[in-house]
């Protein structure tokens, strides 16, 4: 029997992607069908990085397409295609970086910047290129929390080079200041020094830059939310109440800029004994999974309250390093994947498409 490009694709409109519950044929990532006699090929190709997911998607294709009467071999090659998405209107967007994901909080405390790294880290182990901003001047840690070190050097005498790190391009005030000067600055410095990190570092070709905004809802977050081209923003609390208060006042902030929010992460969600095994929460039980119900918002997940997490962080190798394979590993993977997701789902920018128009007066 002779078998067509047609009957193939017919055959894998079953198939759905599992992070949209839409047909990948529908949403027009089988790509580049290629029948040869009993041997056909194709491409899957994924708006966002899910490589820990990419054997068992190769398998339900294969399976598929084995099920089309005279197809004998089949070839799956899935391949990840980032693009940029849109911003607030009005913002510089950057050269070489298609999305920035700020990661905030309403108030210190709630680990907000070892959510960030552990993303930052996710996102790379699932096959994306991604660079971290430690965009707290006044109290940077994404130098500890990551074990990199060293100045940034300058190639050209305009731009620093961002410092490698488990994978990541990182930049941060801490590579550039003493580990105990303190930051003495007024907002519109620090701001100043931040835009700065962000737009004179030569980031490469990055699918991703996670910002590890600072606490709190001041001048310098919202001249930030203001200036900076976010494709969206995550939100981290804990589910106490006092948390969930300020976390509100982070997703108002947002709002008012026209950032959207690609999600609430609820950090130290539960703790579990490492003697006995019991439960408990300490801070409260789906706080954060109440609120995103209320705004309406994504819930990415629960995270637990645990030593090995905050010891792996203070080591220099956080948990998606330390324990890549790890059950709270595979909650970062699942946080990260849904957020590349969402961002995949949002409205591209075609900016960098539109020819420059200058406008000439004759004589």
């Amino acid at each position: 029997m002779t078998v067509t490009p047609e009957a193939l694709l017919d055959a894998l409109k079953g198939v759905e992607d599992p992070n949209t519950r839409q047909s990948f044929v529908a949403a027009k990532a089988v790509r580049n069908v290629q029948v040869d006699g009993a041997d056909v090929a194709f491409e899957l190709v994924l708006g966002y990085p899910a490589q820990s997911q990419h054997a068992a998607l190769r398998k339900s294709l294969i399976a598929a397409a084995r099920a089309v009467p005279g197809v004998q071999n089949v070839s799956v090659e899935i391949r990840t295609d980032v693009v940029s998405h849109a911003v607030q209107r009005g913002v510089q967007l950057l050269p070489a970086v298609k999305n920035i994901i700020a990661v905030a909080s309403g108030k210190g405390g709630v680990g907000k910047s070892t959510t960030a790294a552990n993303l930052a880290l996710a996102l790379a182990a699932e096959g994306a290129r991604v660079g971290l901003l430690d965009a707290d001047i006044y109290g940077p840690s994404q130098t500890l929390m990551l074990g990199a070190s060293g100045k940034p050097e300058s190639t050209d005498g305009k731009t620093m080079e961002p410092i490698a790190a488990h994978g990541l391009q990182v930049m941060s005030i801490g590579f550039l200041v003493d580990a105990d000067q303190a930051m003495i600055w007024r907002g519109p410095m620090a701001t100043q020094a931040l835009e700065q990190m962000l737009r004179q570092t030569h980031w490469k070709e990055l699918d991703y830059l996670v910002v590890d905004m600072p606490p709190g809802t001041g001048d310098i977050q919202l001249t930030l939310s203001q200036r900076v081209p976010v494709t969206g923003a995550v939100i981290v609390t804990t589910p106490q109440d006092i948390a969930l208060l300020d976390a509100r006042k982070g997703i108002k902030m947002f709002e008012k800029v026209g950032v959207p929010i690609l999600g609430i992460v609820e950090n130290m969600a539960v703790h579990v004994c490492t003697n006995c095994g019991h439960a408990e929460h300490i801070f409260g039980a789906e706080g954060g999974k109440k609120m995103a119900a209320e705004y309406g918002m994504p819930y990415l997940g629960a995270l637990p309250l645990a030593m090995a997490i905050r010891e792996q962080a203070d080591s220099g190798r956080p948990t998606v390093v330390a324990e890549p394979e790890g059950e709270v590993a595979a909650l970062y993977k699942d946080i990260a994947r849904q957020v590349a997701v969402t961002i995949a789902n949002k409205a591209k920018d075609f900016s960098a498409r539109f020819p420059t128009i200058t406008i000439s007066k004759n004589t």
